[in-house]
């Protein structure tokens, strides 16, 4: 999951639908209203003002402004799909998985375990948390993820005994 200060991903285009170039878009969060309340959405880092949409069972159909066919809409299949940031709104005691972004994880002792590089978004989220050149994955629960103080910009974690502590080889 990307972030930027001004725009923040909250879905990706799973695939074209029909022939007038309307794209089927699913949210990460799939209680999100935040393409309801978007004006553009940012693919590809272009924007597109969004000519018209309709939810639709677990997903959103969405005509673009010059997407016209089914062709253009095949090209955007599995891209990220992003809106400016004051279109997502967020429930108090919740957090934008994107604004873990560079926080300190430390453990529960306030050791330093390195530094969040990244979420990854799927059927369970997961912090990819890097210390020098060594990178590792911590599912987002919470026997796992302790505390998180956006304020301070850090995340308590617990993690599983086994940490990688050698960088992966590449092959």
């Amino acid at each position: 999951m990307r972030r930027t200060d001004q725009i923040v991903e909250v879905g990706y285009v799973q695939r074209a639908h029909g022939i007038g170039g309307e794209l089927r878009i699913v949210c990460h969060n799939p209680e999100s209203t935040a393409l309801l309340r978007a004006a553009e959405l940012v693919i590809g880092g272009r924007r597109y003002p969004i000519d018209g949409m309709r939810p639709v069972d677990g997903a959103f159909l969405v005509a673009l402004a010059g997407v016209d066919d089914r062709t253009a809409a095949e090209a955007f299949k599995g891209k990220a799909v992003a809106v400016d940031r004051d279109a997502v709104v967020i429930p108090p005691g919740e957090v934008l998985l994107a604004d873990l972004v560079g926080c300190r994880a430390i453990g529960p002792d306030g050791a330093p375990l390195g530094e969040v590089v990244d979420v990854e978004v799927g059927s369970q989220d997961r912090l990819v948390i890097r210390q020098g050149e060594v990178e590792w994955m911590l599912p987002m629960v919470p026997v796992f993820v302790r505390a998180i103080d956006l304020e301070r910009r850090v995340i308590t974690v617990d993690p599983p005994e086994g940490l990688p502590t050698e960088p992966a080889r590449r092959r």
